[in-house]
């Protein structure tokens, strides 16, 4: 499965306590090189071409990124008081949407998922954890800051599964099972992303504590 960052990469993020700015940046980089890598790649190892629009991304990025992103800017300006209010509040929504996400996903590829959903599992979870593995492990290596270092890995870990899926059904139509991938990331990068976010933020807080006594 090649795909790119996804959005729901921004939202982990985002309850991990991660840079989200960085995130989204990486998100916008990732979708928009897509078009030119994503071909490159999938011939190299499928031996096969497919084609990516990239007007199609970039309006993608308009609409799923760039849009959200600006109305939260000027939503936070005008009411930035009252956010402040619930801000403690908004990781738990942010939990509860990626639930019915990942509910809707199950329910809509319930089939596919049980006809060899174990073994493309194994090999999604594999792909998922070295990304996240990877990255945390390469923004250790260089003393990234923590927030930072935790968007990278989430972004490196996290994947555009919407566009896997997509790409298949497009150009893999022969073989019913090409989407079955993306299906089961969609699902499976939602939990590890979330767990991971949980125990990333737990450290955010030791971290915080720990500032506070050395001060």
């Amino acid at each position: 499965m090649l795909s790119w960052g996804g959005t729901a990469s921004n939202v982990i993020t985002y309850i991990a306590g991660g840079d989200v700015a960085l995130s989204v940046g990486m998100t916008i980089t990732s979708t928009l090189a897509a078009p030119l890598m994503t071909p490159l790649l999938v011939y190299l190892l499928a031996g096969a071409w497919v084609e990516v629009s990239f007007l199609a991304m970039v309006i993608s990025v308009v609409k799923v990124v760039l849009i959200p992103v600006l109305l939260g800017i000027l939503i936070n300006w005008i009411f930035g008081k009252q956010i402040q209010k619930i801000s403690e509040v908004l990781p738990l929504i942010s939990v509860v949407s990626i639930v019915m996400i990942i509910s809707g996903i199950v329910s809509v590829n319930a089939e596919k998922i049980l006809s060899c959903g174990l073994i493309v599992l194994g090999v999604v979870a594999l792909h998922n954890l070295c990304g996240m593995g990877i990255g945390l492990g390469a923004a250790k290596l260089l003393h990234i800051e923590y927030d930072k270092a935790t968007a990278i890995a989430i972004e490196v870990g996290m994947q555009n599964s919407g566009l896997a899926i997509s790409l298949a059904t497009a150009n893999f139509a022969a073989n019913p099972l090409a989407t079955l991938p993306g299906a089961i990331f969609s699902v499976w990068h939602n939990i590890s992303g979330s767990l991971f976010a949980g125990i990333r933020r737990g450290g955010t807080g030791t971290k915080e504590a720990c500032l506070e006594v050395t001060e």
